[in-house]
């Protein structure tokens, strides 16, 4: 038999322990899929005493990270520890110049500084593996690097945040506030302390910087991607989309346009009977879209120890084969240099709730300034009478350029009767 795959772990959380459990639990089933072999001989983790309820006997350990990197007797350094900074950036950086290969789940890490990376893995000859940093078990890497590589992408999008994605689902079905449900999801372990990666578009948007890279085969561009997160997503609002025949969600879109590649992150009305619509919980979910293939969706668990372990241990199998592919699908030489489009240049539909003081006038007020600006509006809903107090207004646009809406909803927020900020959500056909 072929000689094992050495296999170092840097960081012994929850997806690194998981790694440990696949490699051990289906030693069988790898081994044969591999060609070899394939098992962790050393680890790195500052806290060698504490119980991570797997057996660590025998593996080599390395309180500094640098150390693993340097370890002639491993293979392959995989990348747990997260962050684009510190310690990951240092480890990965430090075994790609000494020509080892990195699997990593670290889609800040990747999204940031992936092209230099991507450079370094070139200049040395070493393999840049991610499968794992973008929607847990779902091979949407493998996806638009490989098995797409023939065909132009339009168009890439999902759901790629599973705790946004409960927080929505669970306002919708079960008629909660935003800041109930997110107390919620942080009790149950499907939100973190600090909420703030997943629920201001963060997390998403590191995730589709990568996936326009892929798509697009241009240098990962994470400063370009316009964020928006789920905070001000409220109860009514998911109410009134149930009643106009839609769902909300939180998307990251990439699309090609005459202008450039537009990547944006924000709350979106999905049609309810389109296939994201359909994605509730802390599922994730892609869609591509090819000139040859036409439509993919690809659904799946995006989180937790046994899916990101699965992708990570997907690329392992394919070092051990020897299977070396570009980082992002292509040589860096030959990315396109295509420039990034401008949010201002969305055109699209939109959905516009006001909070108004209920008396005659109020809407010829809003309908004026949306006319002064172009804007044509397909429907309008108001429920009930309440003269003198709030009630609400909702406006659903036809097609319109994001510029226009933006001025427009600077002029209806400056008006008197206008008692709250006005929120808008734009619609996407999902």
């Amino acid at each position: 038999m072929s000689r094992p795959l050495s296999v170092g772990v840097a960081g012994l959380g929850t997806v690194g322990v998981g790694v440990l459990r696949l490699l051990r639990d289906n030693a069988d089933v790898i081994g044969a899929r591999a060609g070899r072999p394939v098992a962790v001989t050393a680890v790195s983790a500052r806290n060698r005493t504490r119980d991570r309820g797997v057996a660590l006997g025998g593996l080599r350990w390395f309180e500094d990270p640098l150390a693993l990197a340097a370890d002639p007797a491993v293979d392959v350094v995989v990348e747990v520890i997260g962050g684009a900074e510190g310690a990951a950036r240092a480890l990965v950086e430090a075994a790609l110049s000494h020509g080892k290969p990195v699997v990593t789940a670290n889609k800040s890490l990747i999204a940031v500084h992936g092209a230099e990376l991507a450079a370094a893995a070139e200049r040395h000859g070493a393999a840049l593996g991610f499968e794992a940093a973008v929607a847990g078990g779902i091979p949407v890497i493998k996806t638009l690097r490989e098995g797409l590589a023939g065909n132009r992408i339009a168009r890439v999008a999902g759901i790629l945040n599973g705790t946004c994605n409960y927080i929505l689902s669970a306002m919708r079905e079960e008629r909660r506030e935003f800041a109930e449900v997110l107390a919620e999801a942080q009790r149950l372990g499907y939100a973190e302390a600090d909420p703030t990666l997943d629920i201001d578009g963060i997390d998403t948007a590191h995730k589709l910087a990568i996936l326009a890279a892929l798509a697009f085969g241009r240098p990962v561009a994470f400063e370009d991607v316009h964020i928006e997160g789920i905070r001000r997503v409220s109860a009514l609002d998911i109410a009134f989309a149930g009643e106009l025949g839609y769902r909300i969600k939180l998307l990251g879109i990439a699309r090609r346009s005459d202008g450039g590649i537009a990547a944006r992150v924000h709350p979106a009305m999905v049609p309810a009977g389109a296939a994201l619509a359909r994605v509730d919980g802390v599922t994730n979910a892609v869609v591509a879209e090819g000139d040859f293939v036409g439509r993919v969706v690809l659904e799946g668990a995006g989180a937790g120890a046994g899916p990101t372990a699965s992708a990570i241990v997907a690329d392992l199998i394919d070092l051990a084969r020897g299977r070396l592919t570009p980082v992002w699908g292509a040589a860096a030489a030959e990315l396109t240099p295509a420039p990034s489009a401008p949010m201002l240049q969305h055109v699209g539909c939109y959905y516009l709730r006001l909070m108004v003081v209920d008396r005659p006038g109020v809407i010829a007020d809003v309908t004026a300034v949306l006319r002064d600006l172009g804007v044509s509006l397909e429907s309008m809903l108001q429920r009930g009478r309440a003269p003198g107090e709030a009630v609400p207004v909702v406006l659903v646009t036809h097609e319109t350029g994001e510029a226009a809406m933006r001025a427009a909803l600077a002029r209806i927020a400056a008006l008197e009767a206008v008692l709250e900020e006005p929120v808008l959500i734009r619609i996407e056909p999902g």
